[in-house]
């Protein structure tokens, strides 16, 4: 077993004998464990050296089993805990659910259920740990958040938290944002941090398929269904039982297959192509789009019944120009890890060259700018990028134009409005940020971009 599947288990049981019977079929599975013998010796423990999983018996003399439930999360906010009770009562595993207990586990313990359920506590352990190391990024270096979202920006941060509570829920999301911004990052990180990450996640893009195979794609087919079915093959829906199936671009589906999605996540039912046998499955929908559902209810291209079943848990990923203070912190993440693959020698970026990068308008959004940093790890000599390096890719960038068209008019708008702002604020660049609605350190980038000095 490798560091990263490999757990740190706290077993809290008053029976030495199941303490030690459970140990010993933890570390068979390759992982480090702990023991204590009731609720007390077990925060202490934690305290000293958190796990990645607390399996926590109720009748514990003392504090017993429910009562340290909640301070065993207080104290280890990352560890999942998992109930292991001779006492498998209803009310005991709704009061353990309510106090934040992953799962629930009857004695005589089944020991191989036992490493399933523990792997993915694990699991879901190490990604809130990685959620947690979001926060610290606000004050330090530019290391990455969770599932590649690097960053540090209020609205990175605000989406990590919505994923904290999104994630472990049964519910379906939709997620909305523009091509580019990392929507597909982020139903991963659903997946991932949910109850089902050992299950299959699947993917199906419906603007990529065309419309008469969407159909058979969602939901299979059987041999001689049609001319060149010559075998039955599983649809999405199906290869995604106990699992997540992730519907890309689900704006884009047709009238016809939106009716039929509808009824399978209304019944979980799913009918092949061409068959008469009903298959029952058990399936995350995650939904996402770049477009506007709303007019498209208005329109009627989109069935108002579906919306509102995939539009249960919404999650708007924040486009790239929404986010600039993490610009920077992206593309340097990006330019080393495209020197590492392409085995080139380390650049670093010129305080001109990210001054650029900021002010840029990322139609494209993390995508282009990804699809940039490649191109300089590749073609731009040197150790140091400057912003002349930089500037004929971004002027010829999809959604960009010249100095004399479009976003040279914006241009010098931006310029004129932030003269009159300092104008007006007798040259204090606090006040003028304020009323331009930008904070000061993006106000003094621009005044140097525009060649304006203090009045």
């Amino acid at each position: 077993m490798n560091a990263e599947t490999r757990l740190e288990v706290l077993v809290v049981d008053d029976d030495p004998s199941v303490r030690a019977a459970l140990r010993r079929a933890l570390e068979d599975e390759g992982h480090a464990v702990a023991e204590a013998g009731d609720g007390e010796e077990a925060l202490a423990r934690l305290a000293g050296r958190p796990a990645d999983v607390v399996l926590l018996d109720i009748n514990l003399p003392g504090l017993g089993g429910l009562d340290a439930l909640p301070l065993i999360r207080e104290t280890a906010p990352a560890a999942s805990v998992v109930m292991v009770t001779g006492e498998a009562t209803l009310a005991n595993a709704m009061r353990a659910g309510q106090r934040g207990a992953y799962d629930f586990i009857e004695k005589p313990v089944d020991l191989a259920h036992l490493a399933g359920v523990v792997a993915e506590a694990g699991r879901l352990a190490r990604m809130r740990r990685g959620l947690d190391a979001a926060a610290p990024a606000a004050a330090g270096d530019a290391d990455p958040a969770p599932f590649g979202m690097v960053g540090r920006s209020p609205a990175l941060l605000a989406l990590v938290e919505q994923l904290r509570r999104v994630a472990p829920s049964q519910g379906r999301v939709l997620i909305t944002g523009e091509n580019g911004a990392g929507k597909e990052l982020v139903a991963h990180a659903i997946h991932a941090l949910s109850k089902r990450a050992a299950g299959p996640f699947v993917k199906i893009n419906c603007a990529a398929i065309p419309k008469d195979l969407v159909e058979s794609e969602l939901f299979g087919y059987e041999r001689g269904a049609f001319t060149g079915a010559t075998q039955g093959k599983k649809g999405r829906l199906e290869l995604a039982d106990g699992g997540t199936l992730f519907l890309d671009e689900v704006g884009d589906l047709s009238r016809e297959a939106q009716a039929k999605l509808l009824r399978a996540i209304e019944t979980g039912e799913v009918e092949r192509v061409g068959g008469t046998r009903t298959a029952h499955v058990d399936v995350r929908i995650v939904a996402a789009t770049n477009k506007d559902l709303a007019a498209a209810l208005e329109d009627g291209a989109f069935r108002q019944d579906l919306y509102y079943r995939l539009n249960v848990l919404p999650l708007q990923v924040p486009a790239l120009r929404e986010r600039r203070g993490d610009i920077p912190l992206l593309a340097e993440h990006f330019l080393a890890a495209s020197c590492r693959a392409e085995e080139r020698p380390r650049k670093r970026l010129s305080d001109e060259a990210r001054h650029l990068l900021e002010d840029y308008h990322w139609p494209g959004n993390v995508r282009e700018l990804r699809n940039l940093m490649e191109r300089v790890a590749i073609l731009v000599p040197g150790e140091e990028v400057g912003a002349a390096d930089l500037a004929p890719w971004l002027e010829n960038a999809p959604g960009g134009s010249d100095a004399s068209g479009l976003r040279g008019e914006i241009e010098r708008r931006e310029g004129d409005a932030i003269r009159r702002a300092l104008d007006a604020a007798g040259g204090n660049v606090t006040q003028a940020a304020a009323s331009l609605g930008i904070d000061r350190t993006n106000l003094h980038r621009k005044m140097r971009k525009y060649g304006i000095g203090r009045r």
